[in-house]
């Protein structure tokens, strides 16, 4: 089904310009928000966070009333964490999860009341996942039109629920043998995801025996998940998590290997292998036999996907370790990568990888957006990827070529003895990144420079280190060469809790993102002593941050941040960075064009920053004010509000507590209302019996509301 729209096209320089042309989109583009509806926890099955409901308006936005609250506090402890799950909304009731159980909560969109809940019976899997509290949400299909909610847990089940009753559903999956499980609605996904895998089949071998209460045995690994599943044309793609890399110490685990069900059924349709064995395309990235041992490769963000074309679009992280990888050296395909998944093979379509060889804690947090561009005249299926080192990538999300050109640019090499580093990594040349400072580093552009005396001490200490832009890896504790560090930067922040969002009728994206500069920790030899013996140095000490949750595996890596004691970090002066902040910042992109239509600071400069005594009297640019910036677009609008860390709240108890309402073409607030707490994550929006709401995910220990949901719609 196909429909028209127009589309304008802004083009920013010293003054505006505006082309107006009509042409037709896709119906699969919007896919999830027709009639209202917000069937996806992206709004769209291609994760635009958009909807075209527009009851809600410039004219009427400040007329908005809080229609009620919904609070996490009686679901579980860590309730703040609540915030990762965007509602979705399907045939008149609103789905969401809470608490570090994951529990499922239906309620009714017009009231907040809770219509009925569902929680998983208590595995020891479950204690052991470290990603409990990160769900992200659940998923909604039709069986023979009856309304079914999927979700996958932390110990790793797949789910299958009655939509009205929360039941799980009849003849779907099979029996689990631990006390207090349904007799149907639930897969064990652990026999599906190892049951051709080396390590595990070797361990049978050996007389090992699954113990399904347990799941993976430590010393092979540890499987979770943290996004929900995702519907294509029947088939149930079930997304895979692990303990964060950025945590880990040994080098084995299982592979995040993905798989695909039959969502009317439960059986298992196919498995794709995100470590590719011999034979298989990228195998030869992997040197030394390290596929046989090396796992992790998580698909823990969400996934978008195109019924049309049939393809699941899939991000994944690094492989075990991601700070060394001497034991993995090769690319390390599919590792950091963009992957297109034909939802009935199984077979991959196309891919791009990112960045290779991750060592730096760059995976890729947000799945990319799916709209249909214009580009020199010529009609382009997209696809577009952020990342958080700030880079926009835009691939034709049927083919996998690039829009614009991306060139492999030489990187600085580690001095780690053992470790490797790929000689180069991919930049696109266009669309231009959120913040320049991404590809080369502190230039002189970026040096501080409100005062001369500023500038030459910054410059002073810049003098002493090897400025790098985002691939600038960890220097050994032996290091005595010429530098005193390396210094790295990178735009774009951990957009996994400010994801973008996107308008396809007019091809607009809008990105929040922050500046940051870092001189990495040094890296220590280990000898073999992993983070999680006691001996391990004290969080902190060396630039490390060991994870509360051992890790698994047997083999610790030969070095690790912190495992020699001297420690990293970039001077300041006098508590001043050396480089101009930008803390937070939201910037638009005409992704017809690929050119920046505006870009403006989030909330005002912090006060110790502005009035630091060497600044006194000067005039410093608004640099935005801290935590972030989430977003959503309805209609004309773009709806966006500020979200606060705990740590960022206390920093700045005064901050304005408001849901805006910007034009999406100019950044311009056009409206505002009040919020009872600081926003985290993400909104939605739907419309019910004739009311249009909009529902924002917030929470604050300095508020009454730790974790909960706040919805507003226009006066009756």
């Amino acid at each position: 089904m196909n429909f028209k729209h127009c589309l304008s096209i802004f083009k920013v320089g010293l003054g505006v310009s505006v082309m107006v042309f009509c042409t037709t989109l896709r119906a699969q583009v919007t896919l999830g928000t027709e009639n209202g509806e917000w069937r996806y926890i992206g709004g769209t099955i291609g994760h635009a966070r958009y909807s075209p409901l527009d009851q809600i308006n410039a004219s009427n936005f400040n007329e908005l009333e809080q229609a009620w609250i919904w609070r996490t506090d009686n679901y579980g402890p860590n309730v703040d964490y609540f915030s990762r799950s965007t509602p979705i909304y399907v045939d008149g009731i609103l789905y969401t999860v809470a608490s570090p159980r994951r529990q499922v909560i239906a309620m009714d969109p017009a009231t907040g009341e809770t219509l009925w809940t569902f929680r998983e019976p208590e595995t020891i899997r479950h204690q052991r996942s470290p990603r409990q509290a990160y769900g992200k949400g659940v998923t909604y299909g039709e069986i023979d039109g009856r309304g079914v909610i999927y979700i996958t847990t932390p110990g790793f089940f797949l789910w299958a629920l009655d939509a009205k009753t929360g039941r799980p559903l009849e003849n779907w999956g099979g029996a689990f043998p631990v006390g207090g499980f349904p007799e149907t609605g639930v897969i064990d996904l652990i026999p599906y995801l190892v049951d051709d895998w080396g390590p595990w089949q070797d361990y049978l071998v050996a007389g090992g025996e699954y113990n399904p209460d347990y799941g993976i045995p430590r010393e092979l690994g540890m499987v979770t998940a943290s996004a929900p599943p995702i519907i294509v044309n029947g088939v149930l793609v079930a997304l895979v998590g692990h303990q964060p890399s950025y945590g880990q110490t040994r080098i084995e685990n299982v592979p995040g290997d993905i798989m695909g069900f039959d969502m009317a059924t439960g059986e298992r349709l196919w498995k794709f292998h995100v470590i590719p064995r011999p034979g298989e395309v990228g195998h030869e990235t992997w040197h030394n036999d390290a596929w046989r041992f090396s796992g992790d490769m998580s698909t823990w963000a969400p996934a978008s996907a195109d019924p049309e074309l049939g393809l699941v679009y899939l991000v994944t992280n690094a492989s075990t370790v991601q700070s060394y990888a001497g034991h993995r050296p090769g690319d390390n395909l599919f590792g950091g990568s963009l992957l297109a998944i034909d939802v009935e093979t199984g077979e991959r379509r196309w891919h791009f990888q990112i960045h290779r060889s991750d060592q730096w804690n760059y995976d890729l947090p947000t799945p990319p957006l799916l709209m249909d561009l214009t580009v020199d005249g010529q009609r382009i299926p997209a696809a577009v990827q952020n990342t958080k080192q700030g880079l926009v990538f835009a691939f034709n999300r049927e083919t996998g070529e690039p829009i614009w050109p991306i060139e492999d640019r030489p990187v600085i090499q580690t001095e780690v003895p053992g470790n490797y580093t790929a000689a180069t990594q991919p930049y696109p040349t266009w669309p231009e990144p959120v913040d320049r400072i991404t590809f080369d580093g502190i230039t002189d552009e970026f040096v501080i420079d409100f005062t001369p005396e500023l500038k030459e001490q910054a410059l002073t200490i810049l003098n002493g280190y090897r400025v790098g832009g985002l691939y600038v890896p960890q220097l050994p504790d032996t290091y005595e060469g010429e530098y005193i560090n390396n210094i790295g930067c990178i735009g774009g922040g951990n957009i996994i809790n400010h994801p973008p969002a996107a308008d396809p009728t007019s091809g607009m994206m809008f990105n929040s993102h922050r500046r940051n500069c870092f001189a990495p920790g040094f890296m220590g030899a280990t000898n073999g002593v992993a983070r999680d013996n006691p001996n391990y140095p004290e969080p902190g000490e060396g630039g490390a941050t060991p994870n509360s949750t051992p890790t698994t595996g047997k083999t610790v890596a030969a070095w690790l941040p912190g495992a020699g004691r001297r420690r990293g970090g970039l001077p300041t002066i006098d508590g001043l960075p050396i480089y101009k902040r930008m803390n937070n910042q939201l910037t638009a992109y005409q992704m017809n064009s690929g050119e920046k239509g505006w870009s403006l600071p989030v909330g005002q400069t912090p006060e110790e920053y502005e009035n630091h005594p060497l600044l006194e009297g000067i005039d410093v640019p608004n640099s935005g004010g801290t935590g972030w910036s989430v977003q959503m677009v309805t209609g004309d609008l773009l709806v966006q509000t500020r979200a606060l860390s705990e740590g960022m709240a206390q920093i700045e108890p005064d901050a304005p507590l408001t849901l805006n309402a910007r034009n999406k073409m100019t950044g311009e607030i056009v409206g505002s209302v009040p919020m009872p707490a600081p926003g985290q994550y993400g909104m939605m929006t739907y419309m019910h019996r004739g009311k249009q709401y909009i529902v924002v995910q917030i929470g604050s220990s300095r508020t009454d509301y730790p974790g909960a949901l706040v919805a507003y719609r226009l006066p009756n």
